[in-house]
This record gives structure tokens, sequence and C-alpha cells, in this order.
């Protein structure tokens, strides 16, 4: 797979007025990943979105994609794209299927091998004749994917897709982003509240505060062990003596207690020793793990607390 990324920003800058929404966001992402946005309220990642598309315009800097300018070259640009904002638009009163003939007709190209095509790849095959009055939120949200995809896009954009779906729904999406990005090497930006799914979802994350770019890693390397001192958790009896005998440790950075057990801060390659010297002084181990921290703990300690939304 190319390494090329399929979508640069370069110092992008949105302003309305005198207040600076989006501030010199410079990143890649790359293709055939599922590359995620997180941000605190108000942080900037639907804006980001907007004018991605085109429904907003750019202040400042310039988006690339496919290296054509959104900007200079808007319809080269965004030919590429697929994307639902907010909530997918669908007529109500039609089937699936006539919802998508629709949309066809407004597509150059798009035919009818390719509306069966897309039907069968995001599964309604068996429910695409119905009215999309009767669809549950999550098959209207496949039917919006679909539409989305009618045009062969190299690049989905999905702004908060899980919104009102229930966790068989959610999962169902994430399960099915999966597949595009393996079976049709389609790369997805995809923006959500929830942050244990983004952390199932993406292979990478961008976190957005007050419209500047925090950081942006592979999701292993958000929430993976740091280099150096990592944090364990112990389980032993007593837990007593464990903790007054790992308190006099020099090479045990902190220690404390925890409903599951002890918790240290030490190097990896420390942990023999240590368990050796507790088994010396009669102290009975049960298990020993490395604590992993979640996306929410880092994303919380990144933004200082503030709330995802």
């Amino acid at each position: 797979m190319s390494q090329e990324p399929i979508v640069r920003l370069r110092n992008v800058t949105k302003r309305i007025g005198r207040k600076t929404i989006i501030d010199n966001l410079t990143f890649d992402v790359p293709r055939g990943e599922i590359f995620g946005f997180l941000g605190p309220n108000g942080a900037g990642k639907t804006t980001t979105i907007r004018m991605m598309v085109g429904l907003m315009s750019i202040t400042q800097g310039e988006i690339l994609i496919h290296n054509t300018s959104i900007k200079q070259h808007f319809e080269h640009a965004i030919r590429h794209v697929g994307a639902i904002v907010e909530n997918p638009e669908m007529y109500k009163f039609l089937s699936g299927y006539h919802n998508l003939v629709h949309y066809a007709r407004m597509v150059p190209g798009v035919t009818k091998a390719r509306i069966d095509e897309v039907v069968k790849l995001v599964k309604l095959e068996n429910r695409i004749h119905d009215k999309v009055r009767k669809y549950s939120l999550g098959m209207r949200q496949r039917l919006g994917v679909a539409q989305a995809l009618l045009h062969r896009p190299s690049l989905l954009i999905l702004d908060e897709p899980t919104n009102g779906l229930d966790p068989a729904g959610i999962r169902e999406l994430r399960d099915y982003l999966r597949y595009l990005t393996r079976t049709e090497g389609i790369t997805v930006i995809v923006s959500s509240h929830l942050l244990s799914e983004m952390e199932l979802m993406c292979d990478r994350v961008a976190i957005l505060q007050h419209g500047k770019l925090v950081d942006v890693k592979r999701i292993e390397e958000f929430i993976g062990s740091d280099e150096g001192a990592q944090t364990f958790l112990i389980e032993a009896l007593p837990v007593e003596r464990a903790l007054s005998e790992l308190m006099r440790m020099d090479e045990i950075h902190g220690v404390k207690a925890v409903p599951e057990g002890l918790e240290i801060v030490t190097e990896r390659d420390r942990i023999p020793s240590i368990l050796a010297r507790l088994m010396r002084s009669e102290i009975e181990i049960y298990g020993v793990r490395a604590v992993r921290q979640s996306l929410e703990d880092r994303f919380l300690a990144m933004t200082g607390g503030e709330q995802v939304g």
C-alpha cells in the first residue's frame, strides 16, 4: 500500500469575524486507514470536516485531496470524496433502492450494476426494497454510506456516524468500516464523541483543542506503554506487608494500593527481581500485568480533563 497521504492539511485556519475557530492545522491522513477526530465541544472537528468537503471556506492555508487543492480545483478534488456530515438525509416514503437510484441520476457514470454492488457491500440486500421509514437507525446509516460510495470515492468522511445508534448498531457500523478499508482500500475519516468506540475503530487519531492540533498518532502509540517507566498491577497477599516491602525498593518510582491490588511504577526489566524479593519475604504473588491506559485516559490527560463532544 502506498504511503503517500490521501489528505494533507497545511496551515489551515478558519476565522469568523475576529474569532479564530481553526488555528494553523497541519497534518496528513494516510491511505487505507480509519482516521479519527477527537476533541472537546467547540474544538473544531466539524468545522475542519466542513472545510474538507467544501461546505465552509478556508480563511488561510490549504487542504489537498489526492494532491489536488480544495480551494483551487474543488470539483476535481471532491470527486474522490464520499461524505455524511451529521445525519444521512433520505426520502422516507421511497424504498432504499429508489433513494439510491434518485441519487445516481445526479452523478455521471453510476450504473444499475454499481447500485447493486454497493447494496451488497453494505449488506442491505434483504431490505433494500423496503421503505426507508421502516429502517432502523443502523440501516439508515448503512444506506447513507451506500449513497456516499456510489461514485467509487477513495475517501469516506463521516461526522458523528454513531449518533442515535444502539450498541449493536455501533458495532455493526464499526465492523463495516473496517471491512471497507480492508476490502476496498478506502480511507475513512470519522469524528465521534464515543472514545471507547474510536479506540476500537480507528487506526490513527488526531486530538483537537480550541482549534489547535494537540497531537496525532496511531492508536497503539496513544494507549501503549511509554518507553522507560511503566505502571504494573501486582496481586499479592498479605497486601499490607507487600506494600511495605515495595515502598522500600529503590527501583520502584511509585506505589499505591488499588482495589485490584498494588500498582507500581517501574521499568519492565525490573519486574523479575521485584517479584523475587517479594517471594523471599514470603509474600504470595497471584498475578502481575501491565496497566494499559485507555484512549479516554490519554485524551483527558492531554486536554486537561475537558470532555469530548
